[in-house]
């Protein structure tokens, strides 16, 4: 394989997306509304795939008049192979190609073991952890038929890494799991030129978590309530995780596959 040589590139260069297309999944809100947002300013063409079709509408509006790029909207299912499918084919016939596939869309639940059912289990695993599989899969196919240097990027969390408040099992083992494919479809896939990559948020101020957060029993508050306090002194924001998206997304980070970016304010130190 050719070595490529961006010693002399701009660092204006290495992260411009121009001419490339990319799919944020859950992109209508929240994390995935920064995501898709810094892909656009970067020059990408992007396709919000959410439940919420109306809001990924609207965002896809609202960020194609901002920075003049073509961004589209599509209703996704990520529990549904056809629906995963139908998104990749939209994104290559409107868009022109697929680069990059950004996999946010996820549930968090919070149901302490003996209360846990298998629709819940069965239901956290059918969106966190074979959504995003069948979606490395379908953009996989399509960027090595075109011979595509993908990039495949893969939302973790902290939780990730280690356990978090009780309640939290199926989120806890799901994330583990998507940390675990990240590592394998990388190896899988580099001799293709794709890269695959994680990026592990802490705990963001986004309209679904406070909501969630909101709804959450007394002492799973308390115990997340203690965690906010990160060791930079403040909560994330979702531009926070936006911006490690884009750099995984971009020729910044061209020399890395497999890992997983940890953007956590420290919480894992």
């Amino acid at each position: 394989m050719a070595v490529p040589d961006v010693s002399e590139r701009s660092i204006a260069e290495l992260v411009s997306l121009k001419g490339r297309v990319a799919v944020v999944t859950g992109g209508a809100q929240g994390l995935g509304r920064a995501m898709a947002r810094r892909l656009a300013e970067a020059g990408a063409k992007v396709l919000i795939a959410d439940l919420k079709i109306d809001v990924a509408e609207k965002a896809a509006q609202d960020l194609s008049q901002r920075y003049g790029t073509q961004v589209i909207a599509t209703q996704l299912d990520v529990t549904v192979s056809d629906s995963i499918r139908a998104a990749a084919d939209l994104a290559q016939s409107e868009l022109g190609g697929l680069h990059v596939w950004v996999n946010n869309a996820g549930l968090y639940p919070n149901v302490l073991l003996g209360d846990m059912t298998d629709a819940i289990w069965d239901q956290t695993s059918a969106v966190n952890l074979r959504g995003v599989f069948v979606c490395c899969q379908e953009a996989a196919r399509r960027m090595i038929a075109t011979g595509t240097k993908g990039v495949l990027i893969n939302v973790v969390s902290t939780a990730g890494f280690k356990g978090v408040a009780p309640g939290m099992a199926a989120y806890v083992a799901t994330k583990h799991g998507v940390r675990g494919l990240c590592k394998q479809l990388a190896i899988e896939l580099a001799p293709h030129d794709i890269r695959v990559l994680g990026v592990a948020p802490t705990f963001c101020e986004t309209e679904g978590n406070m909501a969630a957060l909101a709804e959450l029993p007394e002492r799973v508050r308390t115990e997340i309530g203690a965690t906010l306090s990160s060791a930079l002194g403040r909560v994330g924001v979702p531009d926070d995780i936006a911006r490690a998206v884009l750099f995984a997304a971009s020729d910044l980070s061209m020399f890395m596959t497999g890992s997983t970016i940890l953007a956590d304010a420290g919480e894992t130190a």
